[in-house]
């Protein structure tokens, strides 16, 4: 079981990477085995969101933004009692519903830690939403501001924090708020078999990522930018973002713990259906 980071640990463990001019690597974690191959393999952090629960039973990842089931809950189960076990020495972030009207922040953040969990990062998020809807829930409290809220609690806690965000005005916000890391989130992941079929063009990814890097950076110099979803989702699309935006890594959900598992599943019972089989005269003894 992976030990518990201060976040002056997590910033001095990511900030060596960018020194090192290495990429920074997040990894979303659905379960055990996704955590502990991610480690093995380099990642920086993994993180654990309720979407990752649906993400590896098959569903599309937009389900956890749906209203379907405890997202709060789904995180800290699907933390403590799978992903934390798997890993050994890295940093574990949970996806907190700051929007979540039923739950005290201060108290949550408790059985956080005391799950293993070392950081937060808003989501569920509602800053994926947009129109009436959004001004709605703008209108009754429950909008972005609690998420930053949540973040600015985080920090008076001594939690790492990261931050999802799709607008520049959302990125000043939770940098004002002391976030650690700015996401840049350009939308649900393309590709596979449930990925999305709507995603922007990756130039107009590189375009919105500008716009919320710029408003970051002019609030503090020294955040750490990555990138997220949308077309961006192998490594060639996140090394094209770093050298055209400036950020220093990839958030990886859906473009390592889905597709990937999606082909080579489908490869290996494509293999193990072609087999050669004998025909009954071959159990026959000599």
């Amino acid at each position: 079981m992976s030990r518990k980071f201060k976040r002056a640990d997590i910033l001095a463990r990511l900030n060596t990477q960018i020194e090192q001019h290495r990429s920074v690597l997040v990894v979303g974690a659905g379960n055990g085995l996704v955590a502990r191959c991610a480690e093995d393999a380099g990642a920086d952090l993994v993180v654990v969101y309720n979407s990752g629960y649906f993400r590896l039973n098959g569903l599309p990842s937009m389900v956890g933004n749906l209203p379907v089931g405890d997202a709060n809950q789904i995180m800290l189960d699907l933390g403590g009692r799978a992903v934390i076990p798997a890993t050994r020495d890295i940093p574990v972030v949970g996806g907190v519903y700051g929007v979540d009207p039923t739950r005290d922040m201060n108290l949550l953040f408790e059985d956080m830690k005391r799950a293993g969990f070392s950081g937060t990062i808003n989501f569920p998020t509602v800053g994926r939403i947009d129109g009436q809807y959004r001004r709605d829930l703008e209108a009754a409290g429950l909008g972005f501001g609690r998420e930053v809220e949540m973040v600015r609690r985080a920090r008076t806690d001594d939690l790492f924090t990261m931050a999802y965000v799709y607008t520049p005005d959302d990125a000043g916000r939770m940098v004002d708020a002391g976030v650690d890391v700015v996401v840049g989130h350009c939308g649900l992941t393309a590709g596979g078999d449930v990925g999305s079929t709507n995603a922007m063009a990756l130039d107009r990814a590189i375009e919105t990522l500008h716009g919320i890097f710029d408003a970051a950076r002019r609030a503090r110099s020294d955040i750490i930018l990555l990138s997220h979803g949308g077309p961006i989702s192998s490594v060639a699309d996140a090394e094209h973002v770093n050298l055209e935006t400036g950020a220093v890594g990839f958030v990886a959900a859906s473009s390592i713990e889905r597709i990937p598992i999606e082909f080579a599943l489908k490869d290996a019972c494509r293999g193990f259906k072609q087999i050669k089989v004998g025909g009954p005269s071959a159990a026959q003894p000599a």
